[in-house]
C-alpha cells in the first residue's frame, strides 16, 4: 500500500471513529413551562456524571411551550430520551411519537385511568416518570387555612381548566364536608386570571385557593399579588407560592422531582426501557408558611400549625 493509500485509510478511519464518538453522546430534549426548575435538573444530571455539551447534549425548550410545534422540534432533532414536564406538553409528546422514551412530571392527570400506563409498576409504553394524582392534597390545604380562619365559610378556588378538574372535585368535597362554600375560577390562559378572580370577589370569598396547573406555576407572582390587592388569604399545592408571598404552601418539593427526572433519564440513557421503569408518586411534602404575609393580612398563625411547618418565612 503506498503512503497516500495509507493516509486515505487511516485519515478515514479516524474520521469514522470521530463521527461514531460523535453519535455515541446522548441526546435529549427537555421541555418544561417555567425555568425555575432547570438547574435541579441539570446539577442532579451532572452529579450522575453528564456535563451539557461535552457527553450529553440537551435542546433546551424552557419556555411556556404550550405548542405542538415546540415538541414537534424536538423530536426532530432525534432525542434518545425526552423530558416532557407537565400534561400539556406530554399530551403533545405521546400525539407525535410512540418509540422515543420520554420521562415526565405530571403533577394534575392519574396515569393509569388517562391510558398513559397500564399500572404504576410496569407502564408498558413509553412514558415513565413521576405523577401526583393526589387530588385529596386540595383537602389538606382547606384544612390549613380554616385552622387561621376558624370563621372560613366562603372559599375561591382557582384551577387550570380542564387539567385539574379531579383536583377541583376533591376540593369540593373536602369544602363541603367542612361546611365552606366553593367558588370556582377555572382560568385557560394567564390573560383570564385577573377578570376571572376580580368576577370571583362578587361572590365575597374569604380566602384563595390555587390548585396545580402548569400554566399557573410561572405566574405565580401575578396570583399572589392579585390576592394581596384583594386582601384575600391565599395557599396553594405549590409550596413555591409561599416563597412569592402566599400565606401558605403545601406539596411536593418541585426542585427534587425534577432530581428525580434526571435520574429516570440517566437510567433509560443507559439501556433501560421506560416500559418497565415504575413510575413514582412524590412521597415527601413540605408546608410552607409565610409569617410576613400573614401580619400585613393581620392574621395570627396557631402555634400548633407552625409547629408542622417545614419552612417558616419570617
Amino acid at each position: 500500500m503506498d503512503r497516500r493509500a495509507f493516509l486515505t485509510v487511516v485519515g478515514g478511519g479516524i474520521f469514522a471513529a470521530s463521527r461514531g464518538e460523535a453519535q455515541s453522546v446522548p441526546r435529549v430534549g427537555f421541555a418544561t413551562t417555567t425555568l425555575a426548575f432547570r438547574d435541579a435538573f441539570v446539577d442532579a444530571l451532572q452529579r450522575l456524571g453528564y456535563q451539557d455539551g461535552r457527553n450529553i447534549i440537551i435542546d433546551w425548550r424552557p419556555i411556556p411551550a404550550r405548542e405542538p410545534r415546540d415538541v414537534e422540534d424536538l423530536i426532530k432533532l432525534k432525542p434518545d430520551c425526552l423530558f416532557l414536564a407537565g400534561p400539556t406538553n406530554l399530551a403533545y409528546g405521546r400525539k407525535l411519537t410512540t418509540t422515543i422514551p420520554i420521562v415526565t412530571i405530571d403533577l394534575e392527570s392519574d396515569p393509569v385511568a388517562s391510558g398513559i400506563a397500564s399500572s404504576l409498576a410496569h407502564p408498558g409504553g413509553n412514558v415513565t416518570g413521576i405523577f401526583l394524582d393526589l387530588p385529596e392534597l386540595a383537602g389538606k390545604e382547606i384544612q390549613f387555612l380554616q385552622e387561621v380562619l376558624p370563621g372560613l365559610k366562603r372559599l375561591a378556588v382557582m384551577w387550570q381548566e380542564p387539567v385539574a378538574a379531579p383536583q377541583l372535585r376533591a376540593a369540593g368535597g373536602a369544602a363541603q364536608a367542612l361546611g365552606i362554600a366553593m367558588i370556582p375560577i377555572g382560568v385557560r390562559t394567564p390573560v383570564e386570571v385577573e377578570q376571572a378572580l376580580a368576577s370571583a370577589m362578587a361572590g365575597k370569598p374569604q380566602a384563595l385557593l390555587v390548585l396545580t396547573g402548569p400554566m399557573l406555576f410561572p405566574i405565580r407572582g401575578q396570583i399572589v399579588n392579585l390576592a394581596r390587592q384583594h386582601r384575600l388569604p391565599l395557599a396553594s399545592v405549590f409550596p413555591a407560592f409561599a416563597d412569592a408571598g402566599a400565606l401558605l404552601g403545601y406539596g411536593p418539593n418541585q426542585a427534587e422531582l425534577f432530581r428525580q427526572a434526571a435520574a429516570y433519564v440517566d437510567r433509560i440513557l443507559k439501556g433501560a426501557r421506560a416500559a418497565d421503569l415504575p413510575i413514582e408518586r412524590p412521597t415527601k411534602f413540605e408546608l410552607v408558611i409565610n409569617l410576613k404575609t400573614a401580619k400585613a393580612l393581620g392574621l395570627t398563625i396557631p402555634q400548633s400549625l407552625l409547629g408542622r411547618a417545614d419552612q417558616v418565612i419570617e
